[in-house]
């Protein structure tokens, strides 16, 4: 699977931002998707993970209430709303995906359970 993100860039404290991640190479359906972030000289962590039927969502509780994961199998692609956003949501945000074989409709919130990663888009929360 290849992802691409986008949609990354300098917001205000207080604004929004629609970070979107397209998928090509494998059928999309088959994989959970997620994303990450890693802001500078921190690790990464988990932000936010969609099952693959999109019916399943979980959230990190540091954007619970802020943040929208959705997903468009008909056009393989997986997107989060970022609202209310703070100068501790910059960082350099990565879709991924993964699959467990015989493990339907999950969702993960481990990044050694994503298989593949975009190159990530960076964003920058101003103050």
């Amino acid at each position: 699977v290849q992802l691409q993100a986008s949609g990354g860039g300098l917001v205000q404290a207080g604004g929004s931002l629609r970070l979107s991640c397209e998928a090509s190479g494998r059928t999309f359906i088959n994989y959970y998707m997620g994303w990450f972030r890693q802001a500078p000289g921190a690790e990464r962590e988990f932000v936010a993970g969609i099952s693959q039927s999109g019916d399943r969502t979980r959230y990190a509780d540091s954007v619970k209430g802020r943040a929208t994961i959705s997903r468009d199998n008909a056009k393989n692609t997986v997107t989060l709303q970022m609202n209310s956003m703070k100068s501790e949501d910059t960082a350099v945000y990565y879709c991924a995906a993964g699959r467990i074989f015989g493990l339907i409709n999950a969702i993960q919130s481990s990044d050694s359970r994503y298989n593949y990663w975009g190159q990530g888009t960076l964003v920058t929360v101003s103050s």
